[in-house]
């Protein structure tokens, strides 16, 4: 099977995107325009990746050697930009003569890999083929001009084509797969004798033609796939084409999307059966949801497991970061609360609204159903954990852990000042603040002591004079 190199076009500024920031690090589902394609051409298992850098270098290759540290990328830099075959000719010292080059652009994102392996196979190791698609509007795309027998004669470049070939709809996409050993001699012979001054790749197939290479179109009709981002407005379109196909193909699996029309995901996510989602859900790094789960309206949940039966309130954010986060079976979180790195939550855990717990685990049948911090904390099971409860785990350097042991009750407004232990079936009095471990089943309370003074006159304002 002949090698396959992929060279990827990175080197525009991107004007029309109004931002600082490189076009090709605007983000779409949570992961960089060119990452969306260097991952294509990893999944085509290409020998060579290389990038064609030139505005924004600096900060777009450092970007994507961290992305991609275990790949093999390479980075060719154009600079000025004359041109798509002036940039693709910054590649060719990097380009063995044994394989087939598959061009591509890194602003457009959702091309897919089996739409670049019917590319591949068309070219066959020994022709030019081209993706190629039909526009009702094909204004701007070079049109692709056919022979009387339908051979593949040229590829005009919008500017330069006249009214009958302006009249032409399909249009070549910008995606070619063609031998290395074909592709370098033409790029040697590429000019810039046109409207743009520059220098178009598409001329190899004036090329191609002159030296008796077959041209082969491949063409499709998936217009997102070859869809470019070049403002905001584009990248939102394409944002929302390519959550509705991540929404379909999870539909397709059983799961229960409420409304595929706003539903997100910016990562990976991975269902079991009878998930439900509602709306207006966004799922970012790795979250894996079991069987039955429900997740309910609003909620923004990250680098999460979610085990079978658990029902996730509206409002909720689940962040577990690098450390992650594990709600157990059948518990239930929310509304409004907010679990964060190192949540570790047993079967049948209930987190309440306005609950917050990071770093702590939980175990089986414990409740937190109100206004609550648990932050390093160890929880046994079957604990009820009073509203407006703290555990107060940081000393202004260190961060220090309470356990509260099996079957403990905390009362209302408490405050745990780690490092504490509360012993066993214990019960901590509302309104407390314990600084000291306690023994198992006893009652501690730790409070000022109440005073009432009888017929008490609060102050009043004097009138102004």
């Amino acid at each position: 099977m002949t090698a396959l190199d992929v060279v990827i076009m990175a080197a525009g500024k991107g004007t029309r995107m109004k931002s600082s920031m490189p076009k090709v690090l605007h983000q779409l589902a949570g992961k960089a325009l060119v990452q969306h394609v260097i991952d294509t051409a990893r999944s085509l298992k290409a020998r060579n990746t290389i990038v064609i850098t030139g505005h924004g270098a600096e900060l777009v290759e450092p970007a994507l050697l961290a992305a991609n540290a275990a790949d093999h990328l390479q980075f060719a830099h154009q600079m000025p930009q004359l041109g798509t075959g002036h940039a693709v000719q910054q590649a060719v010292p990097l380009l063995p003569d044994d394989g087939v080059v598959v061009v591509l652009s890194g602003d457009v994102p959702l091309t897919q890999a089996d739409t670049l392996k019917a590319l591949l196979d068309v070219c066959g190791g020994k022709q030019l083929a081209l993706l190629t698609i039909d526009f009702a509007d094909p204004t701007g795309y070079g049109r692709i001009v056919r022979s009387p027998s339908g051979q593949v004669h040229a590829i005009v470049e919008h500017k330069d084509a006249n009214a009958e070939q302006r009249d032409i709809h399909e249009v070549y996409s910008g995606i070619m797969a063609v031998p290395a050993k074909l592709l370098k001699p033409w790029l040697a012979r590429l000019d810039n004798h046109n409207a743009q001054q520059e220098f178009y790749l598409t001329d190899v197939v004036k090329f191609a033609e002159a030296d008796g290479v077959s041209v082969v179109a491949c063409k499709i009709t998936d217009a997102a796939q070859v869809a470019g981002v070049n403002s905001p407005t584009q990248l939102a379109e394409l944002e929302r084409a390519f959550q509705q196909r991540q929404a379909h193909a999870f539909m397709a699996d059983g799961v229960r999307i409420m409304d595929p029309a706003r539903f997100d995901v910016r990562g990976t996510l991975t269902c079991e059966q009878d998930v439900e989602i509602d709306v207006n859900c966004i799922f970012q790094g790795n979250v894996s949801l079991g069987q039955g789960v429900k997740i309910g309206a609003n909620c923004v949940i990250a680098n999460c497991t979610i085990e079978a039966g658990a029902v996730i309130h509206p409002f909720t954010h689940i962040d577990g970061e690098k450390l992650g986060v594990t709600v157990g079976e059948g518990a239930l979180i929310g509304p409004f609360a907010r679990l964060r790195p190192g949540a570790q939550l047993a079967a049948e855990v209930h987190i309440g609204n306005f609950v917050e717990v990071k770093n702590s685990t939980m175990a089986k049948g414990s409740k937190a159903n109100h206004l609550a911090y648990l932050g390093d904390a160890t929880v046994g099971e079957r604990v009820n954990y009073g509203a407006g409860s703290i555990t107060a785990n940081y000393d202004g350097a260190n961060k220090h852990r309470t356990v509260i042991e099996a079957d403990v009750h905390i009362g209302s407004n408490c405050v745990l000042v780690a490092p504490v232990t509360i012993g066993a079936g214990g019960t901590v009095g509302g309104g407390s603040t314990i600084t000291k471990s306690t023994e198992a089943g006893a009652l501690s309370v730790a409070r000022g002591k109440q005073i009432s003074i009888a017929n008490y006159k609060r102050p009043e304002k004097k009138p102004k004079v």
